[in-house]
């Protein structure tokens, strides 16, 4: 089977080069309209978080030829999901990969929003040793909202309640898992008695800009907001006007819902198009990372292992794991 692994990196080559029995090329170019052309001759493609996988897209890669589309991540609302029943291409992902590295990345902004990590080695880089401005709180008897009560949000939670926070679970449906590490709670109750909260849901048209206007409006002042699942979770402009009302006093990042033109490649030499995002890199409270939490060798292992997996399955005809979003 010949597989075109769209938006390559290094890293990619490094982890999914060692498939068996596959042969794989790996293209630089995002998949797109564009770049759609250069899956000719193969029989699926692999894709990634912000390539697109549109109708459009979707149509060229049938008429190629290509019957399978394996995304080497857990989401896939940039697939056109009823375009590739339609078309019969099979579409497949990595549910889930390490919990652990995405939690332990939301912990980490954390830290470094609260105590002033950047700023103080900034400092000390600089000779200047003072403390004033890197004041921070204890962790320890704060209260966690935790939107999502899947395996990062219980990951997530545990570690919180290793500091003695006390944690507040949203779901619709709370697992006995997650239950036993959070309270759950009405989102409007997890809103108004949250210090700190962390968004672990996925991006659906039911979640779409969950956090907006009336949300943040609900939220206690000087809220520490984390989001380290999907951009679109959060309506940016929103958060920018809470941001300078003070209704935010800490924002972490590691995905942001116009991504796709920035994260993952080196932009260092050209001129920032996006003003909003831009707007969000001038204040001193925002810790924004370049969709990261995921990049641990544990999950990079586990992408590569179930990817090989997929396309065990897919060539052996069986869509029967809950790997495969869509059959051919």
């Amino acid at each position: 089977m010949k597989l075109a692994v769209f938006n390559a990196k290094r890293y990619d080559r490094l982890y999914l080069g060692d498939l068996e029995d596959w042969h794989l090329t790996f293209i630089e170019a995002h998949l797109n309209e564009q770049s759609a052309p250069l899956a000719a001759g193969f029989d699926g493609v692999c894709c990634f978080v912000n390539d697109i996988v549109d109708e459009p897209v979707l149509q060229q890669l049938s008429e190629l030829g290509v019957k399978l589309v394996a995304m080497r991540c857990a989401g896939y609302n940039n697939v056109d999901i009823a375009a590739a029943e339609r078309l019969g291409v099979a579409v497949c992902r990595v549910p889930e990969y390490s919990p652990y590295a995405v939690a332990e990345h939301a912990v980490a902004l954390v830290l470094d929003l609260n105590r002033h990590i950047r700023r103080a080695y900034a400092r000390v880089r600089e000779q200047d040793y003072s403390l004033d401005g890197l004041l921070g709180f204890d962790l320890h008897g704060k209260t966690v909202g935790v939107v999502g009560g899947g395996k990062i949000g219980q990951a997530f939670a545990r570690i919180m309640r290793g500091f003695g926070c006390r944690t507040l679970v949203y779901d619709p449906a709370v697992s006995e898992t997650m239950a036993a590490l959070a309270e759950p709670v009405s989102l409007e109750q997890l809103w108004a008695h949250s210090d700190i909260v962390s968004l672990h849901c996925p991006l659906l048209e039911a979640t779409r800009h969950l956090v907006n206007a009336n949300a943040l409006q609900q939220m206690q002042p000087g809220v520490m907001l984390i989001n380290t699942s999907r951009g679109g979770l959060i309506d940016t402009r929103a958060v920018i006007e809470a941001l300078k009302s003070g209704r935010i006093g800490y924002l972490g990042l590691d995905v942001y819902e116009e991504e796709a033109g920035l994260f993952f490649d080196d932009l260092s030499e050209g001129i920032l198009q996006d003003d909003v995002f831009a707007r969000l890199l001038t204040f001193p409270n925002v810790v924004i990372t370049g969709h990261q939490a995921f990049f641990t060798r544990e999950a990079l292992a586990e992408i590569a292992r179930v990817t090989q997996q997929n396309l065990q399955d897919f060539v052996a005809g069986d869509y029967s794991a809950d790997t495969f979003v869509v059959a051919p």
